[in-house]
């Protein structure tokens, strides 16, 4: 949601990560990362309840017991101003797409309601006429039912498990040190409560400069499914390197520069408060609201389309352009070593779509062509596995437009190969996306991202 929800219950399926040592004992306390928070966990049969206690001067506690998730397709401007009237009445989180200003007639528009409203929603959408689904009846069980991977650990990092940010970073320490002749972990900055962003470099070592593919996860907090992606890249990388040709050849000849969650701060918060939480964690001047897009705030038509100057947007493009830290970070580094990026790869979800510049404007790029060829040709092959089908085209025509994203931004900045990938699904899970799909995803995902690099290194500039 757009204001600060600092406040929040998650009941999960397995317990937090936070929370492991209780879990084990049955019953105890541990200290969030919220310092005004404690995390008071308490057995029930095989599930746990995090509780989130707020010091009582941040207000009541945030909960998403009885919520839905809702779709609807407007078929005229009519319905369009329905759409945006009952937003501004029910308050709904918007899923898909981003804001209220980019729902267009004949696109799908998924959104979050609260119990508290859940009654006047349905009300005024029987009222109106439109045809409407559920697409998620009960929230709170989605969240239960995303870890179903049973085979969880305690502590240990697993690739077909959603993992917390402290188990990501072990694991990057620990896989860069068993495989220091292939790759290098670099801290590229410091996100705005403090946590390290970290960028794995996976490469021949030839002690030359070599061209590079640069591949970011996790900007927005919530899709998941995008830090387990790079997880799943990494491995896969590192263990076929010598065995599968193509990877073989873009590792000899290229570097990849993998940043394997970049939002590190609003991750950290979705495991520890708020599931749906989408924004970084910057405080705000003047606004009670807390955070910024993160794939709003880049030097990209900044705050012109698509894109909110509300603190408490979820498109807030913040006060001023690479305004958090966390972008900063990464432009800082992209700008370092633009001379050598030659591909921009920004992993979200959900659609299943493969996106490319521009989408802070409907101008087509100077290799258009070139780009939709490739675009076509990476979900093709992505299809070829599972049959899952993506679309793809320009961000501002196949999706909507949004400005100040980091993929126009590294395309204005010269890497003429940039690409959004929204992964699965369509909207049965949405953001929700189960453990027991975080396989078939990365799988197929692999394939669209070799035929890339491969593309790409052959085709160098």
């Amino acid at each position: 949601m757009g204001a600060d929800h600092p406040h929040v219950c998650l009941t999960v399926s397995a317990p937090p990560r936070g929370c492991q040592a209780e879990y084990k004992a049955k019953i105890g306390s541990h200290p969030s990362s919220d310092r005004n928070a404690t995390c008071a966990c308490l057995a029930h049969s095989t599930a746990l309840v995090c509780k989130q206690t707020e010091d009582s001067r941040r207000g009541s506690r945030w909960s998403i017991v009885g919520e839905k998730v809702f779709r609807l397709k407007p078929t005229s401007d009519r319905a369009v101003w329905f759409v945006k009237r009952l937003a501004a009445i029910a308050k709904v989180d918007l899923w898909r797409p981003d804001s209220i200003d980019q729902v267009a007639v004949n696109s799908d528009v998924d959104f979050r309601v609260g119990a508290q409203d859940i009654k006047k929603t349905i009300d005024l959408l029987e009222k109106s006429g439109l045809e409407y689904e559920v697409l998620i009846e009960d929230l709170q069980a989605m969240i239960e039912q995303q870890l179903d991977n049973k085979e969880r650990s305690s502590t240990l990092h697993s690739y077909v498990n959603y993992n917390d940010m402290d188990t990501i970073n072990t694991w990057m320490t620990n896989t860069v040190a068993r495989h220091s002749n292939l790759m290098s972990l670099q801290k590229i900055g410091t996100s705005y409560e403090g946590r390290p962003i970290h960028v794995i470099k996976i490469g021949k070592k030839t002690g030359q400069t070599k061209p590079a593919i640069f591949m970011d996860c996790g900007i927005h907090a919530r899709e998941w499914i995008s830090p387990a992606f790079c997880q799943w890249f990494v491995k896969e990388a590192v263990a076929t390197y010598g065995s599968d040709p193509t990877i073989t050849k873009v590792l000899d000849t290229m570097d990849f520069f993998v940043v394997p969650v970049f939002n590190v701060d609003g991750y950290s918060y979705t495991w520890s408060n708020n599931r749906m939480w989408r924004k970084t964690r910057s405080k705000i001047s003047g606004s009670n609201c807390r955070g910024v897009d993160p794939n709003r705030n880049w030097d990209a038509g900044w705050c012109t389309i698509g894109a909110s100057s509300n603190p408490c947007s979820e498109t807030y493009c913040g006060p001023r352009i690479e305004s958090e830290k966390e972008v900063q970070a990464v432009a800082n580094f992209i700008r370092l070593h633009k001379e050598n990026i030659k591909a921009y790869l920004t992993m979200h979800s959900y659609s299943q779509m493969c996106l490319f510049p521009y989408s802070y404007t409907y101008d087509l790029v100077p290799n258009h062509n070139e780009l939709n060829n490739l675009a076509r040709g990476a979900i093709r092959t992505l299809a070829s596995l599972y049959g899952t089908q993506f679309t793809y085209g320009p961000g501002a025509t196949t999706i909507y437009p949004a400005a100040g994203g980091s993929d126009d931004w590294a395309y204005d900045l010269g890497i003429k190969y940039s690409f959004t990938f929204e992964l699965r699904d369509t909207g049965r899970h949405g953001f929700l996306l189960p453990e027991s799909q975080i396989k078939p995803t990365c799988e197929e995902t692999m394939l669209a991202i070799k035929y890339v690099a491969n593309y790409v290194a052959n085709n160098l500039y």
